[in-house]
Formats: structure tokens, sequence, C-alpha cells
């Protein structure tokens, strides 16, 4: 087949609301990194919790991750473009809220609550909001794609959500150098409402396929129920978090390591690092991982990933701290492919689609440790030897990669699944 044949079948594949919701996703990316890439430096500089920081961090994007299985219900019973108004709403008010605490008036009103009392519930009910995101574009991406063009269909998500992940923090670096940290959340805040009414002028509600109707609250507990019954399932989860647990340090300890530390101001650029290396490396990686075991493909790139933090800490330079970064990213583009068929072989045969449900769990356990690991790294080593933040950072990615092998030879390997 020719490549304008190609293009022509790929192009065919699609119904024009799958183009909507992707570029809807771009810029929601790109309204989420940007924050995201400045938040711990944020709470901690300007709304003054220092050593709070990646704890509060890492609660929003735990929650960012874990939410979405009740968020299903939600967008199942509203619809899609009903679930995303709703959610570009939120993230509106919720970022505006983030952002105000850094404003004079605003830390009046966070002053009156409390700064921490407030920064939680604001960071909740931008988490709230940012949860439903996920099954409406990912639900958006797989009923207006044609079956035999649907795999092309998720790349082409993942490589915009990586394009945003890379535009964001290059956004917010330039908005804090001329304006003040505290206008990055306000400009998530902006493009959140313009998010919103892309939506109500050009999203149109997609015919969903029979199989994502029906699901109700009580059947998503009960799914959990079944999940977590399944204690080797959940034992690999927690282990695999390991790996997440690295990952949210490029956001909540690297920028204060860069700017303090490393005394490059312009740590946002360091952030986008990963991102740029995963849209270069996500085809090329697929592709040398194709004949590989899942398990293969997972461990060696889990076993990278967390080497990568020892050229950090050897270096100690900020092109030291960008090729970790990029190593990082070549063990992610590695193991990401095959992660999902690995999990899908854990399941019972009869369940795969619930268990894979469950699958984005590591990155919600992986935020929700990294958060407080992150405070205790600063506190301990950033004035006194902050080489050894990254060093114990590879401890836990080389320790969970060797506890990933060591279940796969006791609790997997020639062993069917539990049905």
């Amino acid at each position: 087949m020719s490549l304008s044949s190609t293009w022509r079948s790929a192009r065919e594949g699609f119904l024009s609301i799958f183009w909507v919701a992707n570029i809807l996703e771009l810029f929601e990316r790109l309204a989420f990194y940007g924050s995201k890439a400045v938040l711990a430096v944020y709470i901690a500089d300007r709304v003054g919790l220092t050593e709070e920081a990646g704890t509060l961090t890492g609660l929003f994007s735990g929650l960012i991750y874990l939410l979405p299985v009740l968020a299903g219900v939600v967008v199942d019973r509203y619809g899609f473009r009903k679930a995303l108004i709703t959610c570009f709403g939120i993230f509106a008010i919720g970022y505006f809220l983030i952002g105000l605490a850094g404003i004079a008036w605003g830390q009046e009103i966070a002053d009156a609550i409390g700064r921490k009392t407030y920064m939680i519930i604001v960071l909740v009910l931008t988490a709230v909001g940012g949860s439903l995101i996920k099954p409406c574009i990912v639900g958006t991406v797989a009923v207006t794609s044609r079956d035999d063009v649907r795999p092309l269909g998720f790349s082409i998500y993942y490589t915009l959500v990586n394009i945003g992940g890379a535009i964001g923090p290059i956004l917010a670096l330039q908005i804090r150098k001329n304006m003040g940290i505290e206008y990055v959340l306000m400009m998530s805040a902006l493009t959140s409402v313009l998010l919103m009414v892309g939506t109500m002028i050009f999203f149109r509600e997609p015919e969903k396929r029979e199989e994502a109707q029906g699901r109700t609250f009580g059947k998503v507990f009960s799914d959990m129920l079944l999940v977590f019954g399944n204690l080797r399932f959940i034992l690999f989860l927690v282990i695999f978090s390991g790996f997440w647990t690295m990952f949210w340090q490029i956001f909540y300890s690297f920028p204060f390591y860069v700017k303090d530390v490393l005394h490059f101001e312009d740590f946002e650029l360091l952030e986008t690092v990963d991102a740029i290396t995963i849209i270069f490396l996500t085809v090329p990686m697929a592709a040398l991982v194709k004949t590989w075991k899942p398990f293969t493909a997972m461990t060696v790139g889990f076993v990278i990933s967390g080497l990568s933090w020892i050229i950090i800490a050897l270096t100690g330079t900020v092109m030291g701290a960008i090729i970790g970064v990029a190593v990082y990213a070549v063990g992610e583009a590695m193991q990401s492919p095959r992660f999902y068929d690995y999990v899908s072989s854990l399941a019972p045969r009869d369940q795969v689609g619930t268990y894979m449900g469950f699958a984005f769990l590591p990155v919600a356990i992986g935020s929700f440790t990294a958060g407080p690991l992150a405070d205790w790294l600063r506190k301990t080593y950033m004035a006194t030897e902050p080489s050894q933040m990254w060093l114990v950072v590879s401890g836990i990615g080389m320790g969970s990669a060797a506890l990933m092998v060591l279940y796969n030879f006791l609790l997997v390997k020639d062993k069917p699944a539990e049905g």
C-alpha cells in the first residue's frame, strides 16, 4: 500500500469529533503541565508552604489519576460533551483559586481560612474537575476511530499529550519571568475558559458503543472489590508505582534542585526534556520492543530509568541533569508500550476489561508517595548533600525493579491467572 493510500485510509478512519477532542486535549495538557511545572515551587516560594509543597502537589496529581475510576460513571451518564464542559469550568475556577493565593488581596482570603487548608480545598476541587478529562477524551478517541485505525488514534492522542506537556512548561517560563509565577495558574484558568467555550461551539456528542452504556457507581464499586480481592494483581500495581514515584520527582523535587543547587533559573526548560524525548522515541521504541516479551521490555525500561538518576547525582551540572532526564525518558518509552500487555496477562481471562480500568493506579500511588518523599529529600539533603537525593530516588527505582523481577518469578511465571 502506498503512503498516500495509507494516509487516506487513516484520515477516513476518524470522525471529525476525533480531531476536535484531540485538539482540546492538546490545549488542556498545555494548561495542566504549564501549571504543573511551577506548582511545587509556587506553593513553596509564593504561598509559603515550603515544607508541604511536595505533599500538596502529590495530592493534586494523585487525585487526578485516581478519581477517573468514579468519574467514568458521570461521563457515561451525562455524556462526553456535558462532562467536558463541566471539567473545563471546574478547571477554570480551580486554577484561578490556586493562583489567587499568590496575589496580595487573595492571600488575605487564604490567611483567613488558613493557607494549608485553603490550598488543600482548591487543589482537591481542581482535581475533581480534572478527573473528568481522561474518560471523556479517551472514550471519544475510542468511539470515533474505526477499528482498524484505533491504535493509530491512540498514538495520535498520546503524541499530542506529550506535545502539550512540552509546550506548557515553556509558556509557563515566559509568564513567570514576565508577569509572576502566580499568573501561570491564571493562564491555565484562562485556557480552561477558552476550552469550555470551544467545547460548547465545536464538540458534538459522538455515538457511544453499546459496551460503554449502563455503568453505575454500584458496578464500579463491585469492580473495585473484585480487583482489590486479587492481592497478586494489587501487589504488582504497588510495586510498579515505584516507577511513577521516580517520574513525579521531575516536578516535585527536581525544580528546586535545578534553581537552588545548579543555579539555573529557567527550571521549566529542564522539565520539558522528558516530554520532548518521549515525542521522538515513542515510535522507534515501540518498534524496538514489539517482539520482546512484555516483562522483558518493562524490566529493561525500569532499570534504565532507575539508573538515569545516578547521572544527575554524579555530574552535578545542568547538562548532566538534561542527560539524566532524557535517559529516564528512554526507559519510560521502552516500558510504556508493553505495560498494558503485561497487566492484561495478569488478569483473569474473563475480566480483562475490568482489570485494565485500574491499570493507571500506579500513577496515582506514585504521586501520593512522591510528594512526601520530595519534601523529605529537600529537607534532608538539599542544603548539605544534594547529590544524595538522586541516589535515593535511583535506589527506589532499582529496588522496585528487583521486586518486580522477584514478583514475576515467584507469582507469575508459568502460572495461569486466577479465575
